[in-house]
């Protein structure tokens, strides 16, 4: 796919929120009881989930695009593949607001976080409800009379939930100001990247345009999940070491994961072949905010050539994915993955 279709498709997905916000709120715009809470519902929606790179809802429409049959890319099926699009992209928005409030952050997508605002405090925890139901009264009113509507239906609650746990896993394993390197393994880290990002964030949106596009053959959804949870995993270290490592002016980003006591890549890592000293200086210096124990840890990566490795195992897990595409894909095409990865990427 060409930048241009890329920024069409961008447009075309970008301007189908004004529908969603109409879709929910028009029942009870300007009711004399329910008219106050339409306009916060539509504030909530306009600051929480019409933000970010949509990079799930443009995964769902181009994964579609690439599967469909010409008979099925019509006006009315498009219009419900990007109604879908949209109910992640509204799901996605409920774990965000919940995942700002749980780190205390006071920004996101260059804004004050919504439960910072003037007004609304932890009235948000509510919000999250309500976002999380928005999407389901979308999916209804799109979907209900498709042959697929209870496949996304079982889809959607069982890969939230995953998401959820991954969160709650995430949350527990880097609380700020408890740093325990222990729980800092390579299982606990691979089973927070596969649940809070990998199965949610790769495999559901792919998942979604498979079934919309009338593949429901369970081999062909496992290995699908299969690859995409891989890829999820070689995405998630590639930006733990950019975290680290990475030049902000090109990640857009200045990296936070050691001050904020993240179970990333490069401290499991490190905790691997560091020495009893160097494991006495992680534990003193990591999950601090100083400038100078940030600086410490950094160097320490460096001691144990961390940078190195990293570039070993991108190598290795590049080739590996790309075996997997083109041996497990049971007949889907490469470029659904190979989609995926650069609306990711």
């Amino acid at each position: 796919m060409s930048g241009t279709q890329v920024s069409a498709e961008h447009q075309e997905f970008h301007s189908f929120f004004e529908t969603i916000v109409q879709d929910l709120t028009a029942e009870y715009w300007g009711h004399p009881e329910m008219g106050d809470v339409m306009k916060r519902l539509k504030e909530v929606l306009e600051h929480s989930a019409s933000q970010g790179q949509f990079k799930r809802g443009m995964t769902v429409l181009a994964s579609f695009r690439e599967l469909a049959g010409p008979e099925l890319q019509k006006d009315d099926n498009i219009r419900r593949v990007l109604a879908v699009s949209w109910c992640i992209e509204l799901l996605q928005a409920s774990l965000l607001v919940a995942d700002d409030i749980m780190d205390q952050s006071e920004t996101r997508f260059g804004q004050l976080c919504w439960y910072k605002k003037d007004g609304v405090g932890l009235g948000a925890v509510n919000d999250i409800s309500l976002l999380e139901a928005c999407a389901y009264r979308i999916l209804k009113k799109y979907c209900r009379g498709q042959s697929y509507y209870l496949n996304l239906l079982k889809l959607f609650l069982e890969y939230t939930y995953k998401a959820e746990l991954g969160q709650s896993l995430d949350f527990i394993t880097a609380q700020l100001g408890k740093v325990n390197l222990e729980e800092f393994t390579e299982t606990r880290y691979k089973a927070i990247v596969k649940n809070k990002t990998g199965f949610y964030f790769y495999y559901m949106p792919v998942a979604a345009a498979m079934y919309m596009a009338g593949i429901e053959d369970e081999k062909a959804h496992q290995n699908a999940e299969r690859i995409l949870v891989e890829m999820a995993v070689f995405f998630q270290i590639q930006n733990d070491y950019l975290d680290c490592f990475g030049d902000p002016s090109v990640t857009g980003k200045i990296g936070t994961d050691i001050q904020e006591n993240k179970c990333s890549w490069l401290v499991v890592e490190g905790l691997k072949r560091v020495t009893p000293e160097q494991r006495k200086l992680l534990e003193e210096n990591y999950g601090q905010s100083e400038e100078e124990k940030v600086q410490r840890v950094k160097q320490l990566y460096e001691e144990l050539d961390l940078p190195t490795i990293f570039r070993q195992y991108e190598e290795e897990s590049y080739q590996r994915v790309k075996a997997m595409i083109s041996q497990q894909a049971n007949g889907l095409p490469s470029e659904v993955f190979l989609g995926v990865a650069r609306i990711v990427y």
